[in-house]
C-alpha cells in the first residue's frame, strides 16, 4: 500500500466513480422508492473513493478471522461515518458509559442490534439499524448521511453479535452529543490524519493473550472490534503508513 493520505488520490485511480452499486447483501441503490434505504457511490468526495472501491472487493477473511457462524448469532450493524472537519477527513466515534456492564468506557462506532422494525436482516435491515442506532445514541440527523457501501458481515465471539459494517458519508453535518448519558459518555470525531499517524498506533494486549490494533486519540484508546475495522479500512484504502507493531499497550483485565 502507498501510505498516501485521502487528498493525495488522483482521478485516474478510480475505476468506477459515480456508478451505483449493489452490495453483496442485495441492497439497491440511494434512498428511493417506497422508503427503501439504499446505497450509492454517486457524488462522493474523491478522497472517499478508495474506501468505496475497497468495500466492493474486500473479502470477509481479509477483515477478521472471526466470521459469522452458519446459524445463530444476534444480527447487528454499526455506522462507519466519514465526515470532513477542520483537519480534513474524520470518523465519528462514541465512548460507552463507564457504568455499562459490557464494553464500559470503550470507544466504538455507533451501532447495535437490529430491531424488528428495521426489517429484513438480509435486505436493508442493517442499513436502517445503523442509521437508527446512530440517531438514538448521538442525535445524528440521518438525512445528512449518504450510505455508500457495506462491508462483509463479521462476528464478535464474546457477545455473539453478527455485525454488518455500514459505510456512510456525512455530507451535511448535524449537531451530535450523547442522547443517553447512561449509555454514552461522549461523542467525538477523530481526524483520519491522527489514525494514520504511526506514533499513535500500537498493539493492544489483553490479559487473555489476545493482541489487536489500537489507536491513541486524545484521551481515548481505541481498540477491539472498532480498532480492527479502522485498521483494515486504512490498509485497503491505501492510507496506512508503516508503524511499529512491536509497540504494545496492556489492557485492564476488565476490558
Amino acid at each position: 500500500m502507498t501510505g498516501r493520505m485521502p487528498h493525495d488520490r488522483t482521478a485516474a485511480e478510480d475505476d468506477d466513480r459515480g456508478k451505483a452499486m449493489t452490495s453483496t447483501y442485495g441492497h439497491e441503490v440511494a434512498r428511493g422508492r417506497e422508503g427503501r434505504v439504499e446505497v450509492t457511490a454517486e457524488g462522493l468526495p474523491k478522497w472517499l473513493e478508495p474506501v468505496e472501491r475497497a468495500a466492493r472487493h474486500v473479502e470477509p477473511h481479509q477483515l477478521s478471522r472471526f466470521l459469522p457462524p452458519e446459524t445463530g448469532g444476534r444480527q447487528s450493524a454499526v455506522l462507519i461515518l466519514f465526515g470532513e472537519g477542520e483537519r480534513g477527513p474524520e470518523l465519528l466515534l462514541l465512548e460507552r458509559a463507564g457504568t455499562l456492564r459490557s464494553h464500559a468506557g470503550q470507544p466504538s462506532f455507533p451501532g447495535g442490534a437490529l430491531d424488528p422494525e428495521d426489517g429484513d436482516p438480509e435486505g436493508d435491515g442493517p442499513l436502517r439499524a445503523a442509521l437508527r442506532e446512530a440517531r438514538e445514541e448521538t442525535g445524528l440527523d440521518p438525512s445528512g448521511v449518504q450510505l455508500f457501501g457495506v462491508l462483509p458481515r463479521l462476528y464478535i465471539p464474546v457477545s455473539g453479535f453478527v455485525v454488518t459494517p455500514v459505510l456512510g458519508w456525512w455530507h451535511t453535518p448535524s449537531p451530535v452529543a450523547p442522547v443517553s448519558p447512561q449509555e454514552t459518555a461522549r461523542v467525538f470525531t477523530v481526524p483520519v490524519a491522527d489514525l494514520t499517524d504511526p506514533g499513535r498506533r500500537a498493539m493492544a494486549v489483553h490479559p487473555s493473550g489476545h493482541r489487536g490494533p489500537a489507536f491513541r486519540v486524545g484521551p481515548a484508546l481505541v481498540w477491539g472490534f472498532t480498532a480492527g475495522l479502522i485498521d483494515r479500512i486504512l490498509h485497503f484504502a491505501g492510507w496506512e503508513r508503516p508503524w511499529d507493531r512491536e509497540r504494545e499497550v496492556p489492557l485492564d483485565a476488565r476490558a
